[in-house]
């Protein structure tokens, strides 16, 4: 099977890649560092499996998740995280992702976790189950985050981008519109989940797993 491994640290991926080569039916077909790096080569690469950190500059896990699960169903994503936080496993649930995975997994349960879900079943380690079944237990399901159903994609997109201290200029730069668009979409944020400056702006995006003050 066909594997894309989505990381903004090399050295996790390496560490990955590595894991993953010693089976003979697995097949790292390709690195990515970012979320829109992963949706460029999901579709030049075709994997079967994506694993994908949910905390990455540009483009987060979540988002990049959704989109690609959007356009391609078949493919099984696999979240990977340090952060037990149940908003976090539930938001890439609702995303579309089939499994999640903590970093410090042992590298037996990752080659697990591919083979779960390349079969078409779901794999949620230990931890991560057990904050799901807690979830559903007090009848809590994995709802879309709430900047998932109040703010547009592109919304979300310069969101992320703005916590992570980019200008206005450089965001629009970076997404092709123009400044006067980028503090449009600023205002509109700001507005529809009622906060008033870019430092409230930023510590929401890191409590929703947007970003994350080490990316």
């Amino acid at each position: 099977m066909k594997i894309l491994l989505v990381d903004d640290h090399k050295i996790i991926r390496d560490g990955l890649r590595a894991i993953l080569e010693k089976h003979q039916d697995i097949v790292v077909v390709g690195e990515a560092a970012n979320g829109h790096e992963a949706i460029a080569l999901v579709e030049k690469l075709s994997p079967g499996v994506v694993i994908i950190d949910i905390t990455m500059p540009e483009l987060n896990g979540i988002d990049a998740t959704r989109r690609i699960t959007g356009a391609h169903p078949e493919i099984k994503v696999i979240g990977l995280s340090m952060n037990l936080d149940s908003r976090y496993v539930l938001a890439m649930l609702a995303a579309g992702a089939v499994g999640y995975l903590l970093k410090n997994a042992a590298a037996e349960e990752l080659v697990r976790a591919v083979h779960a879900v390349a079969a078409g079943q779901t794999y949620l380690c230990p931890e991560v189950s057990g904050v799901v079944v807690e979830r559903m237990l007090r009848g809590e399901g994995p709802a879309e985050p709430v900047t998932a159903s109040l703010l547009s994609p592109r919304e979300r997109e310069v969101l992320q981008l703005l916590a992570e201290g980019r200008t206005s200029k450089d965001i629009g730069q970076q997404l092709h519109i123009a400044v006067a668009t980028v503090e449009t979409h600023r205002r509109q944020i700001m507005s529809k989940l009622n906060l008033r400056t870019v430092a409230e702006l930023t510590k929401y995006a890191v409590r929703e797993g947007l970003t994350s003050l080490d990316s």
